[in-house]
């Protein structure tokens, strides 16, 4: 008896703990995008279009184009004067300037040792996560001097994302969520109940779970729901602390309070 009182405790604090974090609408804009990626300070927009990479402007749109590396998996435009590429079936990278135009191009196909990478991010310095198929472990990648600075112990669960700051990185695989610090040190790891993407905002993460999203604070470990209005997520990111929610039409913005 004394341990069903016990459980019903402990299920009746998880249950009140788990408080809906509140939003402010701030505006609803058109957007016929491909893939929004992010955006930037100068209310523009970093997205896909028809294979090209585009910043959005006010005053117009810089785009970036390489037909011949195949088609963007993904694109990080993190630190906007380092944005990173992703072109999988290639198994390269293109790091662009703030003008979208071509730093350095990595091709891991020639490298050794051989890597298979499947998901890269924004590091410190002249530096890119990335995650080796291969060897299941996580590289914090020097492309300037084509030597990786630090690598993980492998992670024996199927990859889904991968974010970073310039201090930490989050990997979202079928069974956990990791987190890593700029040396490579595991400081975090929980896990997965049914994430399928993931994004941060300076340490706090935004989790997506079947049209749902949910906010875990820096340094705590509750999960909290987002009120959304049951809008269709497309996409979705956070950048200084503004929620954007892409239907595939519209582009939804709100304040996200995290405090």
């Amino acid at each position: 008896m004394a341990l069903i009182r016990y459980i019903f405790l402990v299920f009746s604090i998880s249950v009140l703990s788990q408080s809906s974090v509140e939003i402010e609408f701030i505006i609803k804009e058109p957007l016929k995008v491909d893939q929004l990626i992010d955006a930037n300070q100068f209310d523009g927009f970093y997205a896909i279009q028809d294979n090209a990479f585009q910043l959005m402007q006010l005053i117009g749109s810089t785009e970036y184009s390489n037909i011949q590396m195949g088609v963007i998996t993904s694109a990080n435009a993190f630190n906007p004067l380092k944005i990173n590429l992703f072109y999988r079936d290639f198994n390269s990278a293109v790091i662009l300037d703030n003008r979208l135009a071509e730093i350095i191009r990595i091709d891991f196909n020639t490298l050794q040792p051989f890597r298979m990478v499947s998901h890269i991010s924004t590091g410190n310095d002249n530096t890119i996560w990335l995650y080796d198929q291969n060897t299941q472990q996580l590289e914090l990648f020097d492309y300037l001097t084509r030597k990786t600075r630090i690598t993980t112990l492998p992670i024996e669960s199927h990859v889904l994302d991968l974010k970073s700051n310039f201090n930490f990185c989050w990997l979202l695989t079928e069974k956990f969520v990791y987190k890593y610090n700029y040396v490579g040190s595991l400081v975090d790891k929980f896990p997965n109940d049914g994430y399928s993407s993931i994004d941060e905002n300076n340490g706090n993460i935004i989790l997506l779970r079947e049209n749902q999203l949910f906010l875990r604070k820096k340094n705590e470990a509750i999960i909290n729901p987002i009120k959304h209005d049951g809008l269709l997520i497309k996409q979705f990111l956070v950048t200084n602390e503004t929620l954007y929610i892409y239907d595939g039409e519209f582009l939804h913005q709100y304040q996200l309070k995290m405090n």
